[in-house]
């Protein structure tokens, strides 16, 4: 059995922990014997109950990356007692200096979720050379879900060949007949005949919403209709917004739970990020039942979704682009169904969890299967 510790320092249920949770659910507990160590009453607990994980509750990581006192008052102690085969962190900093402190042959990985626009500072001399440094001296091998983290990494300084990229999976979501997703749709005041628009997405700046309102405002009775899921932020200023410029076609949905209802209802998705995004769940989610996107070209988005195969590619920040590829597909049925066959094909060969759980357990068994020299750094 290969003894593994994966840490989080997330209080809620964001991307992290949804990609953590993933692989929770489907692991071969036959060969992993695992352990979570997250902050004190973090949502999370509840779901790795559920899943019957055992974990610990730590009091000074608590949405912090770096922290001494979680360092040694902690996570030392903690290694002590488990004495793991491998760490796996979540962007917690903590960690991985605790687990070079503590030695005695552990390997350890750390996953980047997230993809954004790098200072220039730390692109150049010496910044880059002292975050590659970092990254490279604490992380035996660092997990990217997409090709675009691996970049992001890479132009810091990190080394290349530490990292491996696994892409997020997601189980295929639930399929509602046409009775209810009928019924759903009435719920949110949508006719049988609206075209729904979808963006699912915590609703904060740099997630591009503003872009889609700039779409609805000029797509008012056409019969395409805009859903917004989600909360964030930015939240009052959007619904203030179509409030002043009545722009009616857009219907706030707020924070939804069974997310695959939205999902059901929908047409098309859309995401119109461009600040920050690596391998969106929803868009997983979403293929799983044959929902194709448009999605700015930026980050991960163009490694999920294939121009003219699955969904669309637009330019960042383009709200007229992104309107002539809603009235393409709308008013072109037949490419639509084109393009929801191939989000079934791009799913089931790409993006399963079944698949992104066998990448994860297999570098695991590569790196415990090594000897590694023991001591600090």
């Amino acid at each position: 059995m290969i003894k593994v510790i994966n840490i989080i320092s997330d209080t809620n249920i964001g991307g992290a922990g949804k990609c953590l949770l993933n692989y929770l659910s489907r692991y071969d507990r036959s060969v992993i014997d695992m352990t979570v160590a997250l902050p004190r009453s973090s949502q999370l607990i509840s779901e790795l109950n559920k899943l019957c994980v055992p974990y610990e509750e730590l009091d000074h990581i608590n949405e912090k990356s770096l922290s001494l006192s979680a360092i040694w008052r902690e996570l030392l102690k903690y290694f002590n007692k488990v004495k793991p085969d491998l760490i796996h962190t979540h962007a917690v900093m903590s960690a991985r200096i605790a687990a070079r402190i503590y030695g005695t042959g552990t390997f350890t990985i750390h996953t980047r979720h997230s993809v954004f626009p790098q200072p220039g500072a730390f692109k150049t001399f010496p910044i880059k050379q002292m975050m590659g440094f970092l990254n490279n001296s604490l992380s035996d091998k660092i997990v990217a879900v997409s090709p675009a983290a691996k970049d992001n990494l890479i132009e810091i300084g990190t080394d290349a060949a530490k990292i491996v990229t696994i892409f997020n999976g997601v189980s295929k979501v639930i399929k509602l007949d046409e009775t209810e997703i009928q019924a759903i749709r009435r719920t949110y005041g949508l006719d049988e005949s609206d075209f729904v628009v979808s963006i699912i997405a915590r609703i904060e700046k740099v997630k591009g919403h503003r872009y889609l309102l700039d779409c609805a405002a000029e797509l008012l009775n056409t019969g395409i209709k805009f859903l917004i899921a989600g909360t964030g932020s930015c939240e009052q200023e959007l619904r203030a917004r179509v409030r002043d410029e009545h722009i009616s076609n857009v219907i706030f949905a707020g924070f939804i739970n069974d997310i695959y209802k939205i999902e059901n209802i929908s047409d098309i998705q859309i995401n119109c990020s461009y600040g920050t995004e690596a391998t969106s769940l929803s868009l997983l989610e979403g293929m799983s039942i044959g929902l194709p996107a448009i999605v700015s070209n930026y980050g991960g988005n163009p490694y999920v979704i294939e121009h003219g195969v699955n969904g669309l590619i637009v330019p960042k920040c383009d709200y007229r682009a992104l309107k002539n590829a809603i009235l393409r597909l709308k008013d072109n049925p037949n490419e639509l169904i084109k393009l929801k066959d191939g989000a079934y094909k791009v799913f089931y060969n790409k993006f399963t969890i079944d698949r992104m759980c066998s990448q994860i357990t297999q570098l695991y068994t590569e790196l415990a299967s090594k000897t590694k020299k023991k001591g600090l750094l």
